[in-house]
C-alpha cells in the first residue's frame, strides 16, 4: 500500500532517484575526506572506509520502503546520516519524499531529527573550523533540510494537482455516461411510444376486422370481401408507417423526412374511423394552426380514442369535437356510445391511455378520461395554446 497518493515508479526512475541520493552522498564523502584533520587520519580515515559506508548502504536499502512507512524511514535515515556523510543524500530523498505528503508534525520531527543528530557525533570527522563557527554546520544541515522540505511539498503539491485533475476528469466521464444514459433511456421511451402510437391503431383494426371474420359465419359474400379489403389495406398501411418510423430512427439523408402528425390530419382520421363501422363525426371550431406539439397530440389523443372505440364499443356512435383558440386552450374530446356490435375481444396492450396522459402532461395539459353514464365512454384533453410570438409583443 503507498501512501500519500504517490504513484508508482517506474524501475528507471526509481534509480534515478537512487543515483542521485549516491551521488550527493558521495560528494559530500569526498568533501569530508579531504578536509579531515591530519593528526586524527587514522582514525577517520577507519570510520570513512568501513562504518560510513555501511551505514549508507544500510539508508539505501531503506528507502525502498520510504512510501510503505515514510515517517520511520526519514526519522531513521535523518539520525543514521550524522554518522555517515555517503547516507545525506539517502536522507535528503527519504525527507523529501516524507515532504510529498504534505504533513507538518511529521516534517517538524524528521527535520529535527536531521539537523540535531549530527551535534552528538561530532568527534567521528574532526574537521578544522573557525573560532565562533559552530553555528555553521548546523545552518548547513537546517538549510540541506529545507532545500529538501521545499522539493518534497511542491511535488506533493503537483501531484495533488494532478490527482484532482483525474479526479475530475473521471467525475466528467461518469457524468457523461450517466446523461448518455438517460437521454438513451428517454429515446427508448419516445420510440416506444411512437411505436405504440403508429401500429397500435392499424394493428388493433386488422385483429378487430379478422376477429369479425373468425366470428360471424352469416357474412354475406360481399360483407366478408370489404372485410377481407380492410385487413389486407390494414396491413398495408401498418408496414408503411413501420417503414416511415424506421426510416426516421435509421436517419437516412437521402429519405424524405415524414409529415408530422396534426390537427389538420384528424378529419382523415375520423373518415377512416368510418370505414371501419363507427359511426363517427367530427365538429371543430378551431380557425388558426395550433403549436406543432399540441396539434401532434391532439391528432394521437383523436387517434387513442377512436382506436378504444373500435376494439370496445364497435358499431358506436361517436363525435370528435375540438375546439380552442391562441392565448387559450386547445380542447379535443372524444365521446363515443354503446356498442352495436359485439366486440372481437382484440388484444389491448394496456400502454395506450398512459403514454397518451405522459404526452399531455409534459405540454403542461389535462387528460380525463371515464364512463359516461349511457355506457359510452368520454376522453377529454385540454393542451396549452400560447399566443404567437408577434402577438405577444403588439
Amino acid at each position: 500500500m503507498r501512501t500519500g497518493g504517490a504513484p508508482r515508479r517506474g524501475p528507471w526512475q526509481q534509480a534515478a532517484r537512487f543515483a542521485a541520493a549516491a551521488a550527493v552522498g558521495v560528494s559530500l564523502w569526498v568533501a569530508t575526506a579531504a578536509m579531515v584533520e591530519p593528526g586524527c587520519a587514522a582514525h577517520s580515515c577507519s570510520w570513512l572506509a568501513t562504518g560510513d559506508p555501511l551505514i549508507a548502504v544500510g539508508c539505501l536499502a531503506a528507502l525502498f520502503w520510504r512510501h510503505r512507512f515514510p515517517l520511520a524511514v526519514a526519522l531513521s535515515t535523518a539520525v543514521a546520516s550524522a554518522g555517515s556523510t555517503l547516507a545525506a543524500g539517502a536522507a535528503l530523498l527519504a525527507l523529501g519524499s516524507l515532504s510529498t505528503r504534505r504533513r507538518p508534525p511529521e516534517i517538524a520531527v524528521a527535520v529535527a531529527a536531521f539537523v540535531v543528530a549530527p551535534l552528538f557525533v561530532g568527534e567521528l570527522y574532526p574537521l578544522p573550523s573557525a573560532p565562533g563557527s559552530f553555528w555553521l554546520p548546523t545552518l548547513t544541515q537546517a538549510l540541506a533540510a529545507g532545500a529538501a522540505v521545499a522539493a518534497g511539498t511542491a511535488v506533493g503539491a503537483r501531484r495533488a494537482e494532478v490527482r484532482s485533475l483525474r479526479e475530475r476528469a473521471h467525475g466528467a466521464e461518469r457524468e457523461q455516461r450517466a446523461r448518455a444514459d438517460r437521454a438513451r433511456a428517454l429515446e427508448r421511451n419516445r420510440i416506444a411510444r411512437e411505436m405504440h402510437d403508429v401500429l397500435a391503431h392499424r394493428i388493433s383494426l386488422v385483429a378487430m376486422q379478422a376477429g369479425a371474420l373468425d366470428h360471424r359465419a352469416d357474412l354475406a359474400a360481399e360483407e366478408a370481401r370489404v372485410l377481407v379489403r380492410g385487413i389486407v389495406d390494414g396491413s398495408h398501411q401498418a408496414l408503411e408507417e413501420l417503414r416511415d418510423v424506421l426510416g426516421v430512427l435509421r436517419a437516412d439523408p437521402d429519405r424524405p423526412e415524414q409529415r408530422p402528425p396534426s390537427l389538420a390530419r384528424v378529419p382523415a382520421l375520423v373518415a377512416e374511423a368510418r370505414s371501419y363501422g363507427l359511426d363517427a363525426v367530427f365538429a371543430s371550431t378551431v380557425t388558426a394552426e395550433p403549436p406543432e406539439a399540441a396539434g401532434r397530440t391532439c391528432y394521437r389523443t383523436v387517434q387513442e380514442a377512436l382506436t378504444n372505440a373500435a376494439k370496445h364499443a364497435p358499431g358506436s356512435r361517436v363525435r370528435v369535437t375540438v375546439d380552442g383558440a391562441p392565448g387559450g386552450d386547445l380542447r379535443v374530446a372524444v365521446r363515443n356510445g354503446p356498442a352495436t356490435a359485439a366486440a372481437t375481444g382484440a388484444a389491448a396492450s394496456g400502454f395506450g391511455l398512459p403514454g397518451l396522459a405522459e404526452r399531455v402532461a409534459l405540454l403542461g395539459g389535462e387528460l380525463d378520461h371515464h364512463p359516461t353514464a349511457d355506457g359510452g365512454y368520454l376522453l377529454f384533453a385540454r393542451l396549452p395554446w400560447p399566443r404567437p410570438p408577434d402577438e405577444r409583443r403588439s
